[in-house]
């Protein structure tokens, strides 16, 4: 019998629970265990309320989810970075793929994960501490989530504790004056865009979800149906997507079959206006923020639909920069000039010139 996967992380991560409802389309065993994964380096002033186990590797970086794998000694042994777990999982679990076999679409899957790992979880961050009642649930539910048996005082130790943190860690993600209005308008766009998708087909990739689903769904459990805000935009402009994120949660009983992948010959508009929306915004940004790293500024400033970003230079979102880049290098010729036309005037393309 196989294993369960191991995984640790939080109800109100946007990619815990993109991993968890992988995990159960996949009908990949799994134990979660709730809790904020250990870091190296973490003290115990950093500790938050949650069930632990003993014998947890730490990972460089405590992110949400982390899965803990055995190495050749049989210690077990942290990973983060979903993108990179989803396809140690395809290489271990070989059923009910997320990675479609068609290289082109392959790619445009990957790209929409990234947009919504990098770009969608702005908004997710931005809602949740910018809006003053999305503060207060936030900083009420989010210890209690980590531990329902939280003594009320315990309680509201953290919710101090973690609004001001998260309060004053908004420019981490370019949300500030300037932005708020682009970021959320933003927001709106997508949800129009995808509502428009769903009408014609029940996942971005087609008949059967991929890897970009569910990291699409991840950032919307929390922007449709937890933070007040961004749930109350979703419902007035796509309470389709509303309803899609209820769906998503659980695709165990889903049925699938290779023939279910969106073909490249016939990808559908309304897929290539979600790419037209990536090219609009994250392009221009990950452009700007790759050239402000080389370039050794201490800000990232370029112009996104005629309103000036400004933000952090973010270490981390140029290396996805050129894992994208990657992903395009390891296409076929023919299959690149494919993916070139399919890009071409969506904004995209200059993400692998």
């Amino acid at each position: 019998m196989t294993s369960p996967v191991l995984l640790q992380g939080v109800p109100n991560s946007p990619y815990t629970r993109k991993m968890l409802a992988l995990l159960r389309f996949r009908r990949v065993p799994y134990e979660f265990l709730i809790g904020v994964p250990a870091a190296a380096g973490m003290g115990a002033s950093m500790s938050m309320p949650a069930f632990r186990r003993d014998g947890l590797g730490a990972a460089n970086v405590g992110l949400a989810p982390t899965f803990y794998w055995p190495d050749e000694t049989g210690a077990l042994q942290a990973v983060v970075d979903s993108t990179f777990i989803i396809r140690r999982l395809e290489r271990e679990h070989g059923r009910r793929s997320v990675l479609p076999s068609d290289p082109v679409v392959a790619f445009i899957d990957y790209l929409l994960e990234e947009y919504a790992d990098e770009w969608l979880t702005k908004s997710v961050m931005h809602f949740r501490w910018d809006h003053a009642r999305d503060i207060e649930k936030a900083g009420k539910i989010l210890p209690l989530a980590l531990d329902t048996q939280l003594a009320p005082e315990a309680a509201e130790h953290f919710t101090q504790m973690f609004t001001k943190r998260q309060t004053g860690r908004l420019h981490v993600v370019g949300s500030n004056e300037a932005t708020k209005t682009l970021i959320e308008s933003s927001y709106v766009r997508f949800l129009k865009l995808l509502s428009a998708h769903l009408e014609r087909h029940a996942f971005l990739m087609g008949a059967r979800p991929g890897a970009s689903d569910f990291a699409v769904f991840g950032q919307l459990t929390q922007l449709t149906q937890f933070d007040p805000t961004p749930m109350a935009l979703a419902l007035e402009h796509a309470p389709r997507v509303f309803a899609w994120v209820e769906h998503a949660e659980d695709l165990s009983g889903a049925a699938c079959t290779e023939d279910d992948w969106v073909k490249r010959d016939s990808i559908p508009d309304t897929l290539l206006a979600l790419l037209t929306e990536m090219g609009r915004t994250y392009v221009p940004v990950m452009l700007a923020n790759e050239k402000a790293l080389d370039e050794g500024h201490d800000e990232v400033q370029t112009e996104v639909d005629g309103t000036t970003w400004v933000q952090n230079p973010f270490p981390y979102q140029r290396k996805c920069l050129a894992w994208v880049r990657d992903e395009y290098g390891k296409l076929s010729t023919a299959d690149r000039a494919v993916v070139d036309g399919l890009l071409e005037g969506t904004g995209c393309k200059t993400l692998v010139e």
